[in-house]
């Protein structure tokens, strides 16, 4: 029997009975709802005009997130709050200090891209609790959100600014108490059309429902799979949820791992992550798509959906990750590397999904480094993506770790490079070796994005930066070798 959708609006429970599966948040406000103050722009998650507010019960704790509504399906709403644009005005009319704000510093033009930035700005504002942002955390909020008339620093003043203006309390307590009503137990069915939408609650029902349905979606972030529905017009058949399973939302330190559950945001993931590494990962945190994207999409979701051109993978493979999958015969652990058996093809078996990722702690000796290339630092896919991870005695290599993505049909080790530098003094010319070899290893391919002659030399001379920055002779910072970059 099909249940409806429950989620909190505008003060109230609305249910959803008759909305398709596969519809997106933003349709349902703009042509069930007649809310239009959120606007459509490019429909695919990248420039933030249709961003809203989603409020959650996580594992107990009240979380509020900006997402692009563009790319979210109607039934994910199912026990959470949504807010948009026309929610931030104040019970007496006036604006609330975001909007007030974004006034007083002259922060719209056009208006179309205004309340995607208000709602972004909303989100920080609720993280903030009355404290100013720095410049730092202003742009991260605002990296999933694109101007193309009033540019952006009347829009970042107003981001400092608002927190100078008298306070607006959210009542997180009261929400989270109303969500706490909404909660199911079980597994709950939505039907519309002869298409359901499964959402499990327990890993055990996930397990039960991807055995009675094998062939459904496996449906978690929606960065992607939101994209084949209003890009590629597909038909997507009965979908599993895995957003409502809190077993798989959970990170835990011991073992030498930490643990990260599939189900846990990237933004979640990288903020846990980087406290063992943050020398090493924190720029791939900030320049991993944008902060809506990261707010949805799940570190286990980049991993399963196995793009050549996923960001993660990459130094994943080479830290030596290994992915648990779970399924009717319990849990099965392998390194990552072996997930991907060629494009678009991973190695899972009949009920298998990826309940996990363990990834090493920090070793001694071992120097991690991942790179990103991109032609925007925020906001994009990229062109070449590195990552090495050596073991050093001294100044000599006793194994070595390095993979790409964007330079083979899967995210992929180097391995002539890493025999050639195993065992070996890390000296210059071991490095032009291991360059050189890099020709064994790949035959990257030319698209939109870069030619594969640009590849190939740019994966090299990613090498080198991992040169200069671990060499044993004056190895240089990241400032260092930004400014000699620049020089060259």
């Amino acid at each position: 029997m099909s249940q409806p959708i429950r989620f909190f609006y505008q003060g109230a429970v609305r249910e959803v009975s008759n909305a398709s599966p596969t519809q997106t948040v933003l349709q349902h406000l703009r042509e069930e709802l007649h809310c239009t103050g959120t606007k459509e722009g490019c429909a695919e998650g990248d420039c933030g005009a249709c961003t809203v507010v989603i409020g959650s019960l996580e594992n107990g704790a009240l979380q509020m997130k900006a997402v692009n509504s563009c790319i979210q399906l109607v039934p994910t709403l199912d026990g959470k709050a949504l807010f948009t644009v026309e929610d931030l005005q104040l019970a007496d009319g006036t604006l609330h200090p975001v909007q007030q704000a974004m006034v007083e510093c002259h922060g719209s033009q056009c208006g179309f891209c205004t309340p995607g930035f208000v709602m972004s700005l909303w989100g920080m504002y609720l993280k903030q609790e009355g404290t100013r942002p720095t410049r730092c955390q202003v742009d991260d909020a605002l990296s999933g959100n694109l101007c193309r008339c009033t540019g952006y620093r009347p829009i970042i003043d107003a981001a400092m600014r608002m927190g100078d203006l008298p306070q607006v309390p959210f009542d997180r307590d009261a929400l989270a108490g109303r969500l706490a009503s909404l909660r199911r137990d079980s597994t709950a069915t939505y039907s519309v059309g002869g298409q359901a939408f499964h959402a499990p609650r327990t890993i055990d029902e996930l397990v039960q429902l991807r055995a009675q349905h094998p062939s459904a979606l496996l449906l978690a972030g929606s960065t992607d799979v939101g994209l084949w529905v209003t890009k590629q017009l597909r038909e997507l058949g009965d979908i599993i949820y895995l957003g409502h399973v809190d077993e798989l939302k959970t990170i835990s330190d011991g073992a030498g791992t930490i643990e990260i559950g599939a189900g846990v945001t990237l933004e979640e993931a990288y903020k846990a992550l980087c406290r063992h590494y943050p020398d090493e990962l924190s720029e791939m945190w900030q320049r991993f798509a944008s902060l809506p994207i990261r707010n949805a999409g799940t570190l286990g979701g980049n991993v399963a959906n196995g793009s050549p051109i996923g960001d993660s993978m990459p130094w994943l493979i080479a830290a030596g990750a290994q992915l648990v999958l779970r399924g009717p015969r319990g849990e099965r652990v392998m390194p990552l590397e072996d997930f991907y058996l060629g494009y678009q093809q991973k190695d899972l078996q009949a009920g298998e999904f990826v309940q996990a990722l363990r990834v090493p702690m920090p070793r001694d000796g071992v120097r991690l480094r991942t790179y990103k290339l991109a032609k925007r630092f925020d906001q994009d896919i990229s062109a070449v993506c590195a990552a090495f991870a050596f073991r050093f005695d001294g100044d000599v290599v006793t194994d070595a770790r390095i993979a790409f993505g964007g330079m083979a049909a899967t995210p992929k080790r180097a391995t002539a490079a890493e025999d050639t530098v195993r065992g070996r003094q890390w000296t210059e010319t071991t490095l032009s070796a291991a360059m050189a070899a890099m020709a064994q290893d790949y035959q990257p391919l030319s698209d939109m994005r870069a030619s594969g002659e640009y590849r190939m030399k740019a994966a090299q001379n990613l090498l080198k930066r991992y040169w200069f920055e671990t060499r044993q002779d004056a190895p240089l910072g990241n400032a260092e070798v930004n400014a000699f970059a620049v020089r060259a």
